[in-house]
């Protein structure tokens, strides 16, 4: 497991899972970071409410391989997928829902 492949997409080798077949939701956090909670409990809803989105975590100080190839700074910081992987948008802190689900318009 490394970071991005060779065509900057992210697959299920660097996520931990496979995509969702729409986009996918992912979140780099770390342990004692309390908008971490919020955001995950935010990014379920959403991928709970849309067919078709999954919502990755991924603890940031244990992929920081991957975390140094994206250039992530904070957490959370969460990442919008195309259905290939692609990162269509970027965030850093705490999102609102309605900003998440316009996001995922980019995505979808």
């Amino acid at each position: 497991m490394g970071g991005v492949d060779d065509s900057g997409r992210l697959g299920a080798g660097e996520l931990g899972q496979g995509l969702g077949g729409r986009a996918t939701l992912v979140q780099f956090s770390s342990a004692f970071c309390a908008p971490c909670r919020a955001t995950r409990r935010i990014l379920a809803e959403v991928a709970a409410m849309v067919p078709g989105v999954a919502h990755v975590e991924i603890d940031a100080e244990q992929r920081l391989e991957l975390v140094r190839a994206l250039g992530i700074l904070k957490t959370p910081t969460v990442l919008v997928l195309d259905a290939e992987g692609r990162i269509v948008r970027r965030a850093t802190g705490q999102p609102r829902k309605a900003d998440v689900i316009a996001a995922l318009g980019a995505a979808v």
